[in-house]
C-alpha cells in the first residue's frame, strides 16, 4: 500500500465512492437475477415433482382453490415462489407454540423469555 497525503484525500474519497456505487450495482443485478430464477414458472407436472404429488392431486387442489395456480387458456402455471410459501403456510404448531399463543392471547401483559 502506497503512502497518501492529506492533500490527496478528496480524490480517493471519490475514487472509493465510485467503486461502492459499482459494487452495489452488481450486487442489484445479482439479486434481481436471484429473484427471478426462484419465481420459476412451472407446469403441473413440474410443480407436482416440487410437491412429491400426482398430477391428479394437483389438479384437484386446483380445483378446490387449495394450491395458488395461475391458469392461461386451458393450461396451468404455478410459480415455485408461491408452491413453497404455500407448503410453508401449512405447518404444523407444537405444543408449545400453541400453549404460547393462548397465554399471549388471555394474558397479554405475561412476556416470555
Amino acid at each position: 500500500m502506497k503512502p497518501y497525503k492529506f492533500e490527496d484525500l478528496p480524490d480517493i474519497i471519490g475514487e472509493l465512492l465510485t467503486k461502492i456505487d459499482s459494487i452495489e450495482k452488481l450486487l442489484q443485478e445479482n439479486k434481481l437475477n436471484t429473484v427471478a430464477a426462484n419465481d420459476e414458472l412451472l407446469t403441473i407436472s413440474e410443480a407436482a415433482i416440487l410437491l412429491k404429488l400426482s398430477v391428479a392431486t394437483i389438479y384437484t387442489k386446483v380445483c378446490r382453490n387449495e394450491i395458488p395456480a395461475n391458469k392461461q387458456g386451458k393450461r396451468l402455471y404455478f410459480y415455485r415462489t408461491e408452491l413453497l410459501n404455500w407448503i410453508k403456510l401449512g405447518r404444523i404448531k407444537t405444543i408449545t407454540e400453541i400453549q404460547q399463543e393462548t397465554e399471549l392471547k388471555f394474558n397479554p401483559s405475561k412476556s416470555f423469555k
